[in-house]
C-alpha cells in the first residue's frame, strides 16, 4: 500500500512524501516504517496520527489496514 506522510514526518524519511509498504495492521505499519526509517522513531514517541481512508485511529494500533486503503500518517497536534 501506498502511505502518504505530512509534516515533520517527511523530513524523517529522508524528504519522501509517500513510501510503499507491506503491512495488515498499524503496529505492522509502523514497526516496518521504523526498521526501514529509523529517524520515525522519534516521531512516534512524540505522538502520530494515523488516518485510513479519513477515520482517524486513535493509540488503536492493531487496527486492521483494509486492502485499498488510503492511509495517511501526520505528527500529532497537541493543543486543548
Amino acid at each position: 500500500m501506498e502511505v502518504f506522510l505530512s509534516g515533520s514526518l517527511v523530513d524523517s524519511l529522508n524528504g519522501l512524501t509517500s513510501v510503499e509498504v507491506e503491512a495488515k495492521t498499524i503496529r505492522e505499519l509502523l514497526t516496518r516504517l521504523i526498521d526501514r526509517y529509523p529517524r520515525l522513531e522519534d516521531h512516534l514517541e512524540e505522538g502520530i496520527a494515523v488516518a485510513i481512508d479519513g477515520t482517524i485511529i486513535r493509540d488503536d494500533w492493531e487496527t486492521p489496514i483494509p486492502v485499498g486503503s488510503e492511509v495517511f500518517l501526520f505528527p500529532r497536534i497537541i493543543g486543548g
